[in-house]
């Protein structure tokens, strides 16, 4: 045997000349998979994946919110106590609304405190984003501080404290007094009790701040630079650059604090012990819708009037976007 030949033995005990393993499918006589039948099979098990993880949010959404909301609109078509089965009486409760001179008293109040606290809050929390935009040294303190009247304004214990401060010889009546002026109770005065909650309301300025700030900081400083070198006073750059910069966010705030603003209730409840008073000036259209449900069980009433707040907050909402086409102004709008 020559040294350095081989030996058909040792082609045969080669692992390359081995024959390879054939698969399952093949031994079956059935064909391999395609490409597109794995790619479909990988997109099965993302979607599985995803409605998974949707799952929770569906069930929370539709128990508590879709079918509470559609059984919320048959009732308001029907007359129901709590107690008994609801009694269906058609658009009853909503011509009897037309005759309730309570709830046009409601509106109107709900309508004195949207239009004037809104706009006050909004200025407010303008003014203090662009104080902020400019400081520095502990910013973080003062964006802190101001941000914690959102977080808390709304609780029990800050209405029962605005209550105390409010009151006959509380803090701010014994202030005013030392100044000479003598206003006695807010809380009891028809003529203040509802400035009362629209200062309230205002002093809670924290959330749009923090968004109006955001907002601010992405201007570009060329713009400002460019208006300054054609002349442009501190002013102008406000109203010429600032201003339009920051129209999505106003309109962004404005929308969310309309919505707030229609919702009011805590505070109100708590500061006229779920009365309204006085003299109903603190009766906000949710409060009442609150005492007509569950103090007087005339809950088919209380559902009517939720309705129509969804259609009147909706409407805003609807005006609200369409108008934004003549003064919210986006990157790369050509107007």
């Amino acid at each position: 045997m020559v040294i350095g030949s081989i030996t058909s033995r040792d082609v045969a005990k080669s692992p390359a000349s081995a024959p390879r393993p054939v698969s399952d499918a093949r031994r079956a006589g059935e064909p391999a998979p395609d490409r597109n039948t794995q790619r479909k099979r990988l997109s099965r098990r993302e979607a599985f994946a995803g409605y998974g993880f949707l799952l929770p949010w569906m069930l929370g959404f539709f128990g508590l919110t879709a079918i509470p909301m559609v059984y919320s609109l048959y009732l308001a078509f029907t007359d129901y106590n709590l107690f008994t089965a609801p009694e269906w009486i058609g658009i009853d409760n909503f011509t009897r609304m037309l005759r309730d001179q309570t709830l046009h008293q409601s509106i109107q109040i709900t309508l004195t405190y949207v239009l004037v606290g809104t706009p006050i809050k909004l200025a407010a929390a303008l003014g203090v984003a662009l104080l902020l935009n400019f400081r520095d040294k502990g910013s973080g303190f003062f964006r802190s501080a101001f941000y914690a009247p959102s977080l808390i304004g709304a609780s029990v214990a800050i209405a029962i404290v605005w209550r105390a401060l409010f009151r006959e010889s509380g803090a701010v009546d014994d202030g005013l007094s030392f100044l000479g002026i003598h206003l006695g109770s807010w809380i009891a005065n028809p003529s203040l009790v509802l400035p009362m909650m629209i200062i309230l309301g205002v002093w809670q300025f924290g959330a749009p701040m923090v968004i109006f700030l955001a907002g601010l900081k992405q201007v570009p400083t060329e713009l400002y630079e460019a208006a300054s070198m054609d002349g442009a006073g501190t002013w102008r750059r406000f109203v010429n650059v600032t201003i339009p910069m920051l129209s999505p966010v106003i309109f962004f705030n404005l929308l969310l604090e309309i919505v707030h603003a229609f919702q009011i209730f805590g505070s109100a409840y708590i500061i006229s012990n779920g009365t309204g008073g006085p003299a109903g000036m603190t009766n906000f259209y949710t409060v009442y819708l609150y005492k007509r449900g569950f103090s007087d069980l005339q809950m088919g009433y209380a559902a009517a009037m939720a309705w129509l707040l969804v259609v009147v907050v909706g409407v805003i909402a609807f005006i609200l976007f369409k108008s934004q086409k003549s003064w919210v102004h986006y990157g790369g709008d050509n107007r």
